[in-house]
């Protein structure tokens, strides 16, 4: 959830936007998570508060340093104004600590992510500043004027995330009823007088940048993103001592096999493979034309072979609508019925082979370069986070004892392997997919048939769980975006929906399946999760759980 920050166009606002990949691997850490059911334990929480005081002396020694600095009057009186709000904080800290159990009278050293940021920040404060001047190169008071906008700058995105966090942990407390242990920690930063605090904050931050260049502009940017990324290292610094959902790879060990599995078209990709495919087959018709080659692509020009493209696409699209209206039950089902829809899915899997029948048939495939397509695949577009989270995945692969599978109707497997970098390091991230059929170099125009219907996807989905024994226990996760991908989200632990498929929609809920937002889901298992081998995701449970971006199911399945 958004929350309102400083106006159109304001430096405030750009670095909080482009922080939000930080803000969301914050809000799924374990602590948060914890803190947001309401089951969070109470030592955990205390540690909390107690390393609080930390940051809290830390703003304040900042604050000083930063009026010093300021020349404006307007800056100086808003930051003495921030600086008592942080002092006033300490005053009242001694209640709420006693309030929770925690003693005063002792010195609580703060742990290593703690200072990691206070150091950062009181060095700031100080000048040190990496790639601006330091200390004993402040040659005149302006110059002097921009370790206020550095040190406010780093400053800001703690406010803002903690306004943030809050207001996304207000949302649960309305489902919790009075019993919430957390409640008045959690009103708190969800307050109206805190979003004016850190409102506040980003209105002077945008007073002091108003007089620095594009260079000094970019410093400020890195100190936001390095103040956020220490944010995160805090939260996930808390020590957690109770069994927890997320990330995802922490519930199994080696004990037990985590293998993942993802949909490639529209769930990884931005454009559909088929159509990057096509492209390839009019800039092969092209090269055919201007070179002269006597073959089927040089009988037709560019436009033909277009023309043809679309009228497949519109044939495509006309009988999809049909075979879904098709799929649907003439009454919504009360509960969920997996039977019925794996039946119904039979026609779904014939109308896909049809389909692939006529464009073998047509011989527009046919001509297409190797080299064009993993040319094509090297530069392609991915939806946000895709590639980040497998790179990752593919580094933690020996760790978590993990794999990692691609499940696609994509005519050309190579077009797959080319995007992943997966050209002579294919077991890094398996991709079950067609091929093309080639001679030498160049397509024949046919296609080695190896996946090309929902009841394809789902036989190798459960394959490749088959093939890992039973030895072990395995934990599956599914990520898809289309109604081909539903037999294979049901029967995996987790089926997480990326995008806003309206027939993948329609289809399960008339079958009775459950559509819930990932983090929601996420607190709500963190609530019936009782003991270390709680077993709360389960395969055919009927739930779906839905992903805005890449980056939610990178920080679920992978953590920060």
């Amino acid at each position: 959830m958004a929350v309102l920050t400083a106006g159109e166009g304001s430096a405030a606002r750009r670095f909080w936007i482009g922080s939000m990949e930080e803000a969301i691997f914050a809000s799924y850490s374990p602590f948060v998570v914890c803190l947001a059911s309401g089951k969070l334990d109470m030592e955990t929480f205390r540690n909390y508060i107690a390393q609080d005081v930390h940051f809290l002396k830390a703003f304040a020694q900042a604050y000083e340093m930063a009026e010093e600095c300021a020349d404006d009057d307007d800056a100086k009186a808003a930051i003495s104004e921030l600086r008592k709000a942080a002092l006033h904080k300490l005053k009242i800290h001694d209640s709420v600590a006693q309030e929770w159990g925690i003693g005063t009278t002792k010195e609580i050293i703060p742990n290593p992510a703690t200072l990691k940021y206070t150091e950062f920040l009181l060095a700031i404060a100080s000048g040190k500043i990496e790639g601006g001047k330091g200390p004993g190169r402040i040659d005149t008071p302006f110059e002097k004027t921009k370790i206020a906008a550095y040190t406010v700058g780093a400053m800001t995105p703690c406010m803002r995330l903690d306004a943030f966090l809050g207001k996304e942990l207000q949302l649960h407390l309305q489902y919790e009823g009075n019993g919430y242990p957390y409640r008045k920690w959690i009103e708190t930063y969800s307050s109206a007088s805190f979003e004016a605090s850190a409102a506040q904050m980003e209105e002077l931050l945008d007073k002091l940048c108003v007089s620095l260049t594009g260079e000094e502009l970019e410093i400020i940017e890195k100190l936001y993103h390095q103040a956020m990324k220490l944010e995160i290292e805090f939260f996930n610094a808390q020590p957690i001592v109770q069994p927890v959902v997320v990330p995802f790879k922490k519930l199994h060990d080696a004990s037990n096999n985590l293998v993942v599995f993802s949909d490639f078209d529209l769930t990884c990709t931005v454009l559909d493979s088929s159509a990057i495919l096509a492209e390839i087959a009019i800039l092969t018709a092209c090269k055919a034309v201007q070179s002269g080659t006597d073959n089927l692509s040089a009988q037709r020009s560019p436009s033909d072979v277009r023309d043809s493209w679309n009228a497949f696409s519109k044939q495509y699209t006309e009988e999809f609508e049909k075979c879904i209206e098709s799929l649907l039950p003439s009454k919504q089902a009360e509960t969920f019925d997996y039977e019925s829809l794996y039946k119904n899915y039979e026609q779904l899997s014939y109308f896909e082979k049809r389909a692939n029948s006529r464009v073998i048939e047509s011989g527009l495939l046919k001509g297409i370069n190797l080299e064009d397509i993993r040319r094509t695949g090297e530069r392609l577009v991915l939806q946000d986070g895709c590639k980040e989270f497998f790179q990752k995945a593919i580094k933690m692969k020996g760790k978590l004892n993990a794999g990692f599978h691609i499940l696609s109707y994509c005519w050309c497997a190579d077009l797959i392997r080319s995007v992943f970098g997966l050209v002579g390091s294919p077991n890094d991230l398996s991709v079950h997919s067609n091929e093309f059929n080639y001679e030498g170099s160049v397509s024949t125009g046919e296609i080695v048939r190896a996946m090309e219907s929902p009841l394809d996807k789902v036989k190798t989905f459960r394959s490749v769980l088959a093939d890992l024994g039973r030895e072990k226990e395995r934990m599956s996760v599914y990520i898809g975006d289309s109604v081909g991908d539903l037999l294979c989200l049901l029967e995996a632990d987790v089926g997480i929906v990326m995008g806003s498929s309206l027939s993948l929609r329609s289809v399960g809920e008339q079958h009775g399946v459950s559509f819930v937002p990932l983090y929601p889901g996420l607190i709500k298992k963190q609530r019936e999760v009782l003991r270390e081998d709680s077993r709360v995701w389960k395969g055919l449970s009927g739930v779906l759980y839905t992903a805005s971006s890449w980056t939610e199911i990178h920080a679920f399945v992978l953590g920060a």
